[in-house]
């Protein structure tokens, strides 16, 4: 019986003596985990010559600041919000970056209002007069996978003279996931509103 009692408490010893480890381990998985859920994803850059983009999934209030520094450093000037507010403004307009309001139903292709508004961004940091070499947009919805892909597909064609196929190919190559086959066949069929569009993009010459 001493016996027994002896080598339970040695087990509860060794039992005790292994605890600070494994609760050392969970803390560090749990802060990568916590920084992890941070920045729910990497935000994607996708640059031609002409344009530059990053594509986002949606900032929350609470990692908004996280965001900004991703902004900051990859030089946008604006962001594009087309799903539903998931964070307050101020930040970014205290931050320098315009936040311009597109959101459009998920599952469902951009209306016309949201291209053209859309489009004449474009056009206006990249193209006009007073375009900045260095600038970038950015697009965000939920999961930066649909929507914003999409319009970020649809400035290729306008601006870079890209067929459907190259426009999603050059995004998927840097986004894993981004566009599904209902947005690809929707794409295909897209019209160019610009003159500067070409390629396959089925442009209607004015």
């Amino acid at each position: 019986m001493r016996r027994n009692s002896a080598e339970a408490a040695d087990g509860a010893n060794g039992a005790s003596s292994h605890s600070k480890p494994r609760s050392v381990h969970a803390d560090k998985r749990g802060s990568a985990a916590s920084m992890a859920m941070a920045l729910s994803s990497k935000p994607t850059p996708i640059t031609t010559p002409n344009l530059r983009f990053l594509i986002m999934d949606a900032p929350r209030q609470s990692n908004l600041h996280l965001y900004i520094k991703e902004c900051r450093r990859n030089h946008v000037t604006d962001i594009v919000r087309v799903c539903e507010p998931t964070y307050l403004g101020g930040e970014l307009t205290s931050a320098g970056i315009g936040l311009h309001e597109m959101a459009y139903e998920d599952g469902h292709s951009p209306p016309e209002e949201v291209l053209q508004r859309w489009l004449n961004l474009v056009e206006d940091r990249f193209m006009g007069p007073k375009k900045d070499k260095e600038a970038t947009v950015a697009v965000h919805c939920v999961a930066g996978l649909g929507r914003a892909p999409v319009l970020v597909a649809i400035a290729l064609m306008e601006f870079e003279r890209m067929d459907a196929v190259e426009a999603v190919m050059m995004i998927r190559s840097q986004r894993r996931g981004a566009i599904n086959e209902k947005q690809l066949r929707y794409l295909e069929e897209y019209k160019c509103r610009r003159r500067t569009g070409g390629g396959g993009c089925g442009c209607v010459i004015l």
